[in-house]
C-alpha cells in the first residue's frame, strides 16, 4: 500500500525527531479515537509534546471538517506543555523548538 505524501512526511519527521532526541519515545496517536487530536506524541526527559503533521503549509489554513477541533487541541496542549503544527516548510524550526522544550 502506497503512503500518502503526508504519511511519508510523518515517517521522515519521526525519524528525524528520534535522531535529534536520542532515547525519546515517539508514537502516532489514533485519530479515530478522538477527532482532531494531534498526530504525534513525543515523550522525553519527563516532558511531553504533540505535533499535528501536515504535508504542506496550505493544509494548516485550509478548511477541513476537523479544523476547529485540531486548532483547539493544538492550542490547549501547547498551554499544557508543547504542541505545534508541523509541515516541511517549518520542520527545522519546530525540531529546534522541541530540543529547547525538552532541555
Amino acid at each position: 500500500m502506497a503512503k500518502t505524501p503526508e504519511g511519508k512526511f510523518k515517517e521522515k519527521l519521526i525519524g528525524e525527531i528520534e535522531k535529534e532526541l536520542p532515547g525519546c519515545i515517539v508514537t502516532k496517536l489514533e485519530a479515530d479515537f478522538k477527532n482532531g487530536i494531534p498526530d504525534i506524541l513525543i515523550l522525553y526527559n519527563g516532558k511531553w509534546a504533540t505535533l499535528e503533521a501536515k504535508k504542506d503549509i496550505s493544509e494548516v489554513t485550509k478548511q477541513r471538517p476537523n479544523k476547529m477541533a485540531q486548532d483547539n487541541y493544538v492550542a490547549t496542549m501547547d498551554k499544557m506543555s508543547f504542541s505545534r503544527y508541523v509541515y516541511p516548510q517549518n520542520k527545522k524550526e519546530i525540531i529546534d523548538e522541541l530540543k529547547l522544550h525538552f532541555q
